[in-house]
C-alpha cells in the first residue's frame, strides 16, 4: 500500500527549477518508493547492487553513457565520484530534472554535494510520515501560528482518540511500521539502531563499546526538549565530555 507524501509536490516544483534532485533522510523513511512514485517513466538504478556500484566507481566517466538521463539513482552516498559526471552533464546539456537521487548518509554525501553541484542541485529532506500523511489529509500548508492558517486547517481536521496518540508515538512513523500493523516495534527499532551504528555511525567515527554508544543514543533522546549539556550528558553516559562532543 502507497501512502501519498506531501512532498512529492516539492519534487515537482524541483525538477522544474534544477538539473539534479536529491533527497536525503534516515533509512527506511521512504526515499526510495516515494521517487519510483513520482518518476515512473525515469530509469531507475540502485548501488546497492554490486555490479552497477563497481561500474559506477571504476568507470564514473563513461557510467551515464550506459545509464543515460533522465534516470534516478538510489544510494547514491556509495558513489560520490559520479557527482562531477552529473555536473558536467547538466552544465551540457542545460535541462531540468535528468538526475534524481537519494541518499541515506548525509554528512558526507552532502560535502560532496556541496563540493560538485552548488546551484544545479535542488534538496529535499524526507522524514517519516507526518499525521496528516497518516489520515490522509490533502491540506498541505506548512505549519503557522496565524489566524489564516488555523482556518484553514480546521476544515481538514481529523481528531485522534487519547489510544490513538500514545499508538502513533510508540510506533513513531515509520512507512513499513504504519503499514504492518502486526510487526513488533521493539523488535523493528532494535535491528534499526544496530544496522544505524553498525553502518552509518562507524563511516563517521570509531564507537569502540556499542553499549555504551547506545546508552548515549538513550540518554540524548531523554534531553530532547532540553538545552545540550555536554559535561552533564557525557556524566549520565560514563564518557568523558570531548568524547561526547564528537
Amino acid at each position: 500500500m502507497y501512502i501519498k507524501r506531501h512532498a512529492e509536490e516539492s519534487i515537482s516544483k524541483l525538477s522544474s527549477m534544477f538539473g539534479a534532485i536529491l533527497v536525503s533522510g534516515p533509512r527506511q523513511a521512504g526515499k526510495t518508493t516515494m521517487l519510483k512514485n513520482v518518476t515512473k517513466e525515469v530509469s531507475y538504478i540502485t548501488l546497492d547492487d554490486p555490479l552497477l556500484l563497481a561500474t559506477a566507481i571504476e568507470q564514473s566517466g563513461t557510467f551515464f553513457k550506459d545509464n543515460p538521463p533522465p534516470v534516478f539513482i538510489d544510494e547514491i552516498q556509495y558513489a560520490p565520484n559520479l557527482f562531477p559526471q552529473i555536473k558536467i552533464i547538466i552544465d551540457r546539456d542545460k535541462k531540468k530534472g535528468q538526475f534524481y537521487m537519494s541518499g541515506s548518509q548525509q554528512f558526507h554525501m552532502m560535502k560532496n554535494v556541496s563540493e560538485s553541484l552548488a546551484g544545479r542541485i535542488g534538496l529535499l529532506t524526507l522524514l517519516g510520515l507526518s499525521m496528516r500523511e497518516k489520515q490522509e489529509v490533502d491540506f498541505l500548508e506548512p505549519f503557522l501560528p496565524t489566524d489564516d492558517f488555523y482556518t484553514a486547517r480546521r476544515q481538514n481536521i481529523r481528531e485522534l482518540s487519547y489510544d490513538d496518540v500514545w499508538y502513533n508515538i510508540h510506533r513513531g512513523s515509520m512507512p513499513e511500521l504504519y503499514t504492518n500493523k502486526d510487526f513488533d516495534w521493539q523488535m523493528y527499532y532494535g535491528a534499526y539502531v544496530k544496522t544505524y551504528i553498525e553502518r552509518d555511525v562507524r563511516e563517521l567515527t570509531q564507537v569502540g563499546d556499542e553499549v555504551k554508544f547506545l546508552r548515549f543514543m538513550t540518554v540524548a533522546a531523554s534531553y530532547i526538549g532540553q538545552l545540550l549539556n555536554l559535561a552533564s550528558l557525557a556524566r549520565d553516559v560514563g564518557i568523558s565530555q570531548p568524547t561526547a562532543e564528537r
